[in-house]
């Protein structure tokens, strides 16, 4: 009996493995009140949506062939809009600027808010085989939401990445976040 209980652990343990192995770990998020899903839909959909890369997220690798080997990882893992990733930028900036911050091996006191005003982040030292991101999905000068990520990588084609983006997505771009003045409607 305890041989048939044994087996069953590993076996059990050999299946839940993989699942380990390639799942993202999200942080704690935030939503502004103004964050609105159905404003980012609007935004975004069927239109081209800017992403601003800072940091190094694989030291030694050229951070040209990272930006390049990342854009499809993200593109596979959208979020339900029909938008298009891309490191262009309409100058001038396009009124609201909506656009996604991704920042490598952040500084722990690094703010949302001074990033999408401009404010150069700061980096801390990375951890080499881990890919940690501070996502930041901007309004103007203002956080609409942000989050981090991070999974074990090898390189920007690492399969784990995609499905890291998979999952930050569903959460810095929400849909089950609502205007503040919607869900207080009841009190008026």
């Amino acid at each position: 009996m305890r041989l048939i209980h044994r087996i069953v652990a590993t076996l059990s343990a050999a299946i839940a493995l993989p699942a380990v192995v390639f799942a993202a770990s999200i942080g704690g998020n935030y939503y502004a009140p103004q964050y609105d899903y159905r404003d980012f839909f609007a935004a975004t959909d069927g239109k081209n949506f800017p992403v601003i890369l800072a940091g190094d997220a694989f030291p030694g690798v050229n951070p040209a062939v990272v930006a390049k080997d990342l854009l499809p990882a993200m593109q596979a893992a959208k979020p339900r809009p029909a938008l298009t990733f891309t490191y262009d930028r309409p100058l001038p900036p396009p009124s609201p600027d909506y656009r996604l911050v991704l920042i490598f091996d952040p500084a722990n006191d690094l703010n949302a808010d001074p990033v999408c005003a401009g404010t150069p982040p700061r980096f801390r030292q990375g951890r080499p085989g881990l890919f940690y991101v501070y996502a930041i999905y901007c309004r103007n000068a203002q956080a609409m939401s942000f989050t981090t990520a991070w999974t074990p990588a090898t390189g920007p084609t690492d399969p784990r990445i995609e499905q890291l983006f998979r999952e930050l997505f569903m959460v810095i771009f929400s849909d089950q976040q609502r205007r503040f003045a919607e869900l207080n409607s009841a009190f008026r």
